[in-house]
């Protein structure tokens, strides 16, 4: 797995390019959230475009962001979902509690529009 991480607007999209399964996958996914928090950028895009797969440990990593960045003041947008993950967020019910977005410049725009305290 690969991640990048850039800047637009003061929003940092990470950029996952692999797999997010137990393991390196997760961990990676986790050192780099953790990372982003430690240096106060808590308005955090996940670009998932390029993830081939993504297991239950990986949704669970995608939770587990999704809160640490909450707890903070911050918040996690998921976008260009795979089929894959879409359908795993719709099985496992949590499509309904992260905002899914389908492109990257209407998702920097809902930070500042919609952002939740």
């Amino acid at each position: 797995m690969k991640i990048g991480t850039r800047q637009i607007q003061g929003i940092t999209i990470v950029d996952v390019n692999g797999q997010i399964k137990l393991g390196e996958g997760t961990a990676m996914l986790r050192d780099t959230i953790k990372g982003l928090t430690d240096k106060e950028q808590k308005q955090v895009l996940l670009n998932l475009a390029e993830v081939k797969y993504i297991d239950s440990s990986g949704i669970g990593e995608l939770v587990s962001a999704y809160t640490s960045l909450r707890k903070q003041g911050g918040e996690l947008k998921l976008l260009h979902l795979t089929k894959q993950a879409h359908d795993l967020l719709l099985i496992t019910k949590l499509y309904t509690i992260f905002e899914v977005m389908d492109d990257e410049p209407t998702a920097i725009a809902a930070f500042s529009v919609g952002s939740k305290p």
